[in-house]
């Protein structure tokens, strides 16, 4: 299934994308496990992230591709995609990530935003200061559409798409939002193109969040989970300007993200985390968004 590239998508400072010629790409989502595009495609994802610890097992990546918005998982209706893009004939990038609209009862929305969890971009070097991460920052809020109205939610629900990433300094591994190579260098090149591109990085001192220990169940049975610390790095859609941003609003956008990892992650590894996220979200004053780069 073919995608169209909206300009009016582009984050603020990827919008001089939009002014290239990009009629020779090619944007596909990927329809499931035996769509031919899904076993290449995972498996250059795997390539680049597995060994950091920073791809889930195939297993799961087709778990993802089934779920259905319409049909909440839980406490949430989720919609996974996997896009592949092509460029001249050659795969030029991929990327995934999942929509999120939290629901109570009934599968009625919950107040908030809808929530779009950033998983992986990878640009291939030769298409790499092109423009085009512009544009895998951009097509997660066709697939946040796709989510809201299968949800039924209202037409003008905020979006916030976010990305969980290392910040300067940070030694441990987690699951980032990479356009390429892991390392300081990259991922300081990272956090500016993220800055330059409109996205904040919610105060790490204030929100001090953690990704789940993702070990299978078999090796977190005889050892405590070990949970990495990560910064939260949003673009809260027609809002990039604004330097705050509320203690509920944060906390729909934690939950939403937890609400993807609590698929397949055991309890016993996520619901400390979700304890101490309600805890330091429990606060009436708002939290600073940064740039990245601080």
């Amino acid at each position: 299934m073919d995608l169209t590239l909206i300009a009016e998508d582009l984050a603020p400072g990827d919008r001089p994308a939009g002014a290239s010629d990009w009629s020779d790409l090619r944007v596909r989502r990927v329809v499931g496990p035996d769509d031919p595009d899904f076993a290449p495609a995972y498996e250059r994802l795997w390539g680049e992230f597995g060994a950091r610890g920073e791809m889930e097992q195939r297993a799961v990546i087709r778990e993802r591709l089934a779920w259905d918005p319409a049909q909440p998982v839980g406490a949430a209706a989720l919609a996974y995609e996997l896009l592949v893009l092509r460029r001249g004939g050659g795969v030029a990038a991929i990327r995934d990530h999942t929509a999120v609209v939290r629901v109570g009862a009934h599968g009625r929305p919950l107040p908030g935003p809808i929530v779009v969890h950033l998983s992986h971009a990878l640009v291939e070097p030769e298409h790499r200061g092109t423009g085009l991460v512009g544009w895998l920052r951009s097509l997660p809020l066709q697939t946040a559409r796709r989510c809201a109205a299968a949800a039924r939610c209202a037409p003008d629900a905020p979006v916030v798409l976010v990305a969980e990433m290392e910040m300067r300094g940070a030694a441990g591994q987690g699951r980032s939002e990479a356009p390429g190579p892991a390392g300081p260098d990259a991922r300081m090149a990272r956090l500016r193109s993220y800055q330059r591109a409109g996205f904040r990085l919610v105060d790490p001192i204030a929100a001090p969040y953690a990704q789940p220990d993702f070990r299978p169940p078999e090796l977190l049975a005889g050892d405590a989970p070990r949970p990495v610390s990560l910064g939260l790095v949003v673009r809260r859609v027609g809002r990039e300007s604004e330097t705050t941003m509320s203690a509920p609003e944060l906390r729909a956008v934690i939950d939403a993200i937890y609400a993807v990892y609590g698929v397949h992650v055991p309890g016993a590894a996520l619901e400390p985390l979700r304890a101490a996220a309600a805890e330091w979200t429990d606060r009436p004053a708002p939290f600073r968004l940064l740039s990245p780069t601080a």
